[in-house]
């Protein structure tokens, strides 16, 4: 089973490098699709130099490297936001299962192997992973960041008529062929709870959560969710639930 790693990428130039090695580094066989969505901060100039590469592209310490061969990246002209990259991203995916996987460093990929493994033995349809259904690591950063996640995902599952504990989870696994039934409008990052409700909205999904770790960044590292971003989820999620 192929796992098709969609990463949506905006000014992210001090971990782009990173995240590609992490994600290669994991023992699936799997694809790594990148949407730049108009970064203007180097981002594209390192993603058009790994596409150059002939052969293994160097990382700057020397001793590692990336396969371009597993690669493949797509650029947008403008900053579309979250939503309009993984909607170009999930067009070009050739994997039996799709994950969003952000270019920053805040999650980590060797969690894919517990969410796909639920896949493969066709127990699940879909596979969330949970910041807060976890043993793993988890830093500590903003209170009112995990009450309004919390808020969000009770909202979320009082009109989707689920259990979750994380719907606004990055990691969200699902079969190839399910995520062919929805089509998403959201622009930005309330691509989250649309996705969600168009999800638990489809007959007999099989949705499962799995723990995960969690190195949440702070806004001076580059977190770029803001208060905005929540009003604009508990709009979606009214939305995409009772109107779509």
């Amino acid at each position: 089973m192929k796992l098709s790693v969609v990463i949506p990428a905006y000014n992210e130039k001090e971990t782009i490098e990173e995240i590609l090695y992490r994600v290669q580094q994991v023992g699936i066989d799997k694809e790594i699709v990148i949407v730049d969505d108009g970064s203007t901060d180097g981002t594209r100039d390192i993603l058009r130099s790994i596409e150059a590469a002939d052969g293994r592209y160097p990382l700057p310490d020397g001793d590692r490297g990336l396969d371009p061969s597993e690669i493949r990246i797509f650029y947008h002209e403008e900053n579309a936001g979250k939503g309009a990259a993984l909607n170009t991203g999930f067009s070009e995916v050739e994997g039996d299962v799709t994950i969003i996987q952000d270019a920053d460093l805040e999650y980590d990929p060797q969690d894919y192997v517990e969410m796909i493994d639920l896949i493969e033995r066709d127990r699940a349809d879909v596979v969330y992973g949970s910041r807060f259904r976890s043993g793993k690591p988890h830093r500590v950063l903003y209170f009112w960041h995990f009450l309004g996640n919390i808020f969000l995902t009770i909202l979320s599952n009082m009109f989707a008529n689920v259990n979750m504990t994380d719907m606004e989870t990055c990691y969200k696994m699902v079969r190839t062929d399910v995520l062919s039934e929805i089509t998403l409008q959201e622009k930005g990052f309330g691509v989250e709870p649309e996705i969600t409700a168009k999800l638990a909205s489809i007959a007999g999904i099989r949705i499962y959560e799995v723990g995960i770790s969690y190195y949440g960044r702070t806004y001076e590292e580059g977190k770029k969710i803001t208060a905005l971003d929540g009003f604009r989820a508990v709009y979606c999620i009214f939305r995409y639930n009772l109107f779509s």
